[in-house]
C-alpha cells in the first residue's frame, strides 16, 4: 500500500533511484567505504589549508547606489573608505614632551610600512600632508606642524603647540585634552602591486606586534579602531568556535549514547557528521573559499544538521533490529525508509540555504555557499555512509533491549498523542493562534541594523569598544563617519555658488539628531579667509569674491577635494551608528539632494563606516522579506512534491513560521537588530526546523496508510520517530546555548537564537502538527490526502 504511494507520487524516479543506489552499495560495501576514505583524506588536506578570508569590499552591498556613488569616486577619496586609527596617549601628562613625541613618530613610521597601507594618505601630526596656516604681516604662511628644526627641546615642544593649535586638528588628530593623538591610517582592499585581498588577520597581528606590544607601557597607552581592527578581533575571538565545537561534540556524543545504549550507534553518527564538516572544508578551500568571522559558524551548524539526519537513520536501525533483522538487513531497511524523507528535508534545508544569495551582500552570499555545500555533502554522509558503517556494527544488544523496553512502555507518549483528537487539536491551535497575535505584536518593534554603540559584534566590555568609547569621548570628530559626495563639473567644485550650497548643507545637517559636526572644503576657505582678516569672526563665512576664495584655498588639506576640482566631500561626523540615527542621516541628506541637485552640483551619498552601513541596512531592510519568501515557498515546494497535499505542507510549515515569527519578538525584545550577522539565522533554523515536520509526518502518514486512526497513529509516530525527533531538539539546543558564554557577543546571539529556534520548532513538530493533520485531514481518503 505504501508502495502505491509512493509511486503515485511525482517521486517515482527517486524512488527507482533508491533501489538502485539500495542494491549497489550493499552489495559493495568495501568498495564504497575505500572510496569514503579517499575521498575524506583529499578533502581533509584541502580542509587544513583553509584560512579565515575577511575583506571590506565583501562586507558592503556593491551594488547599492551608496556603494556605487562611493566606487565611482573612490580614487579620490583616499581615508574615506577602509581606514584604522591608532592612538597614541599619554598616561602621564599631555603629548608636549620628548618622550611622547618620540613614540608618536615611531608609531606613525611603524604604521606607514605595514604592508597594506595607503601610505600617500596616511595622517598624524608627523607627516607631511598635515599643515598648519597662519596670516602674518608679511603674507600667509604655513608648514608642517613638526617643524624641520624640531629637536624635542621645551621651545621645540613649544612650536608644535602652536602649529597644532593653528592647524585645526583638535579634535581630529589631536584630541580636545591634548592627552592623545591619532595616527589614521587608511588601507588598501587589495595590495597594489599583486593584487592580493588584505589578509585582515596578518594585518590586525602587526598592528598588535609592531604597535601596541612594542609602543604600550606605563607611560603609553595604545588603542585601535577601525574596520580592519574588528574583523582582526572577531577573527581572533572566533577561535572559540573550536572549543565550543569540541564541548558540543563531547555533549552531543554522551547524550547520544544515553538515548542510544550503543557505543556504535553513538560514536558512528558522531563520526559521520564530522566527515561531513571535513567534506565541506575541503570542498570550500577547493572552490577558493575561506572562512570570514561570519561563516565560521556554519560547520557547527553542518554538524548539528548531520547529527539530527544520524538520529533518524540509528533509530531506525534500532528499531528494525528489535522487530528481529540483522545488522546487514536493518540498515537496508534503514535507507529504504529514511532515503525518501531524508532527502526530501536535506534539499529542503539547501535550497533554503540557497535563498541567502537573494541578499546582495557578498559575506552573506558566500555563507549561503557554505551552508548549501555542507548540506549537499550530509546527503552522502549521513544518508549513504551512515548506513553502511553501521550495517557491520548495528546497534548492540544492549540497545536492542533498552528499545524493546521504550517501545512497549512509551504509554508516556499519550500526553502529546492528545493533541491528535479533536479537542487537543482545537487546544493547541486556539493557544498557537494566541501565540502568533503576540509574536506579530513584538516584533512590530524589529530593527533594522545595529542597536548599540561601537562593534555590536563584540561585547561592550571588549577592548576595541573601550577603545572606540575614547575616541568618541576625548575627540570632537567620532569614528562614525558618514561622507557626502559633492560632485561638480571641472574646476567648479571651489568655486561661490558650490561652497555657499555646501555650506548651507552643513548648517543644514547640523540641525539632525544624531549628528556631531562636519567639515569640508567650505570650512577650509572660511577659516583662511577669516585669518587673512586678522582672525575676525565677521569675515568667518564663504566670500563672495572669486578671488578672496582662490586665496583662502592656495592651500588645500589633502582629502578635501580631487585633482580637477570636481569632488569635494562632506564629512559628517555621527554620535552612533545605531540604525535610527543612519536612517534620520540619510533621509535627510536625500531631501536636500532632491532639493538642491542640478546640473551644476550634485549631493551624493555615501562613504564611510556608517554611510556603507546606511547601505547595507537598506539592502538587508528590503531583502528579509523576500528572503523569507523564497526560504517558505522552496520548502513548501519539495514537501508539496513529497507528500502531494496542500493540507501536508500546511502542517508542516505552518509551526516553522510561527517560530520564526517569534524568534523576531525575541529578537526585538532583546534589542538585537536584523543585521549581516543575524538575518542568516531565521533561515538556518528554518532549514533545521523543516527536518523535524518532514520525519513526523512520513512516519505518521506510514502508519494512517496501515488504517490506524489518527490518534493511535500519532503514538506509535511518537514512540519510534518522535523521541527521536524530541532527542535531537534538545541535544541541539545545549550544544548550541553554550554559545552565550562567547567572547563574541553576535556569536552569543546566534547561540540565543538557535536555541529558541531549535526547541520551538521541535514543540511545533510534536504539538501543532498532529493538531492541524488533525483538523485539516479528511478521514474519507485516510491513504490519499492526509
Amino acid at each position: 500500500m505504501a508502495q502505491n504511494n509512493v509511486e503515485q507520487t511525482l517521486l517515482g524516479p527517486i524512488k527507482r533511484s533508491e533501489q538502485l543506489i539500495e542494491r549497489v552499495l550493499f552489495h559493495r560495501r568495501i568498495t564504497f567505504l575505500l572510496l569514503f576514505l579517499v575521498i575524506t583524506l583529499a578533502l581533509g588536506y584541502q580542509a587544513i589549508q583553509i584560512r579565515p578570508d575577511a575583506s571590506f569590499v565583501k562586507m558592503i552591498p556593491t551594488n547599492h547606489p551608496y556603494v556605487q556613488n562611493y566606487l565611482r569616486h573612490r580614487d579620490d577619496l583616499s581615508g574615506l573608505g577602509n581606514s584604522v586609527k591608532i592612538v597614541v596617549q599619554s598616561r602621564t601628562g599631555d603629548i608636549f614632551s620628548a618622550p611622547f613625541q618620540q613614540v608618536l613618530q615611531q608609531v606613525t613610521d611603524e604604521a606607514f610600512f605595514i604592508k597594506g597601507v595607503d601610505r600617500s594618505a596616511l595622517k598624524s601630526i608627523w607627516t607631511p600632508n598635515v599643515r598648519w596656516t597662519e596670516v602674518t604681516e608679511e603674507g600667509f604662511v604655513g608648514g608642517p606642524i613638526i617643524p624641520p628644526d624640531y629637536d624635542g627641546s621645551p621651545q621645540s615642544l613649544e612650536k608644535v603647540r602652536q602649529n597644532i593649535l593653528r592647524s585645526g586638528q583638535v579634535g581630529l588628530l589631536v584630541a580636545n585634552d591634548f592627552k592623545s593623538a591619532i595616527v589614521q591610517v587608511p588601507l588598501f582592499d587589495r595590495d597594489p602591486e599583486t593584487g592580493e585581498k588584505l589578509n585582515y588577520q596578518a594585518f590586525s597581528q602587526k598592528l598588535e606586534a609592531l604597535i601596541r606590544d612594542k609602543y604600550q607601557n606605563d607611560d603609553i597607552q595604545i588603542r585601535i579602531v577601525g574596520f580592519a581592527k574588528i574583523v582582526g578581533d572577531l577573527i581572533e575571538g572566533a577561535q572559540s568556535v573550536a572549543v565550543f565545537f569540541a564541548i558540543a561534540i563531547v555533549i552531543t556524543l554522551a547524550l547520544l549514547f544515553i538515548y542510544s545504549g550503543s557505543f556504535a550507534g553513538s560514536l558512528i553518527p558522531i563520526i559521520c557528521s564530522l566527515v561531513a564538516v571535513v567534506w565541506q572544508l575541503g570542498l570550500l578551500r577547493w572552490f577558493g573559499y575561506g572562512l570570514d568571522p561570519y561563516s565560521m559558524l556554519v560547520p557547527f551548524l553542518i554538524f548539528a544538521i548531520g547529527v539530527s539526519h544520524a538520529v533518524q537513520v540509528v533509530n531506525t536501525i534500532r528499531l528494525e533490529q528489535v522487530a528481529g533483522a540483522d545488522a546487514w538487513l536493518a540498515s537496508r531497511r534503514a535507507f529504504r525508509a529514511i532515503y525518501i524523507p531524508g532527502l526530501t528535508a536535506l534539499l529542503s534545508d539547501g535550497l533554503g540555504f540557497v535563498t541567502l544569495s537573494v541578499i546582495e551582500i557578498q559575506v552573506i552570499q558566500d555563507l549561503a555557499v557554505a551552508a548549501s555545500v555542507g548540506v549537499a555533502v550530509i546527503i552522502i554522509t549521513n544518508l549513504l555512509l551512515l548506513p553502511l558503517l553501521m550495517s557491520y556494527t548495528g546497534v548492540g544488544q544492549r540497545a536492542i533491549r533498552q528499545a524493546a523496553r521504550r517501545t512497549n512502555a512509551g504509554q508516556h507518549w499519550r500526553h502529546l498523542s492528545v493533541f491528535a483528537t479533536p479537542k487537543g487539536a482545537a487546544v493547541a491551535t486556539a493557544t498557537a493562534l494566541v501565540v502568533l497575535v503576540v509574536g506579530l505584536w513584538g516584533s512590530q518593534n524589529l530593527q533594522i541594523g545595529d542597536l548599540d554603540k561601537g562593534a555590536p559584534e563584540l561585547r561592550a566590555d571588549a577592548r576595541y569598544n573601550l577603545d572606540n568609547l575614547f575616541v568618541t569621548e576625548n575627540y570632537a570628530t567620532s569614528s562614525d563617519i558618514f561622507v557626502v559626495m559633492v560632485s561638480t563639473p571641472a574646476e567648479q567644485c571651489s568655486s561661490f555658488a558650490t561652497l555657499s550650497r555646501v555650506d548651507y548643507f552643513q548648517r543644514y545637517m547640523a540641525q539632525v539628531e544624531g549628528v556631531q559636526s562636519s567639515v569640508s572644503l567650505a570650512d577650509v576657505s572660511k577659516r583662511v579667509t577669516a585669518g587673512l582678516n586678522e582672525g575676525s569672526l565677521k569675515w568667518r563665512s564663504v566670500s563672495r569674491n572669486q578671488f578672496v576664495i582662490n586665496a583662502s584655498l592656495s592651500y588645500v588639506p589633502a582629502g578635501f577635494m580631487n585633482g580637477d576640482c570636481s569632488l569635494l566631500p562632506v564629512i559628517i561626523f555621527l554620535d552612533d551608528h545605531k540604525a535610527q540615527t543612519l536612517s534620520r542621516v540619510s533621509e535627510s541628506v536625500e531631501r536636500f539632494a532632491q532639493q538642491h541637485n542640478s546640473s551644476d552640483i550634485s549631493f551624493e551619498m555615501a562613504a564611510g563606516n556608517s554611510g556603507f552601513e546606511a547601505a547595507t541596512n537598506e539592502v538587508i531592510s528590503r531583502a528579509q522579506y523576500e528572503m523569507l519568501a523564497w526560504v517558505y515557498g522552496v520548502v513548501s515546494l519539495l514537501c508539496l512534491l513529497t507528500f502531494r497535499s496542500v493540507r501536508t505542507v500546511v502542517c508542516i510549515i505552518a509551526p516553522l513560521m510561527l517560530t520564526s515569527i517569534l524568534c523576531q519578538a525575541l529578537m526585538a525584545a532583546m534589542g538585537i537588530g536584523v543585521k549581516v550577522a543575524t538575518l542568516p539565522v531565521i533561515a538556518l533554523g528554518v532549514g533545521i526546523g523543516v527536518d523535524y515536520g518532514i520525519y513526523i509526518y512520513s512516519r505518521l502518514n506510514t502508519f494512517l496508510l496501515e488504517g490506524r486512526s489518527l490518534p493511535d497513529a500519532y503514538l506509535e509516530t511518537l514512540k519510534t520517530t518522535g523521541s527521536s525527533v524530541a532527542f535531537t531538539g534538545l541535544t541541539l539546543a545545549i550544544g548550541v546555548v553554550l554559545w552565550v558564554f562567547s567572547p563574541i557577543k553576535f556569536q552569543a546571539d546566534m547561540g540565543i537564537l538557535l536555541t529558541f529556534m531549535f526547541l520551538w520548532n521541535m514543540l511545533g513538530a510534536l504539538i501543532l502538527l498532529p493538531a492541524l493533520t488533525c483538523l485539516l485531514r479528511r478521514e474519507r481518503r485516510p491513504e490519499g490526502d492526509s
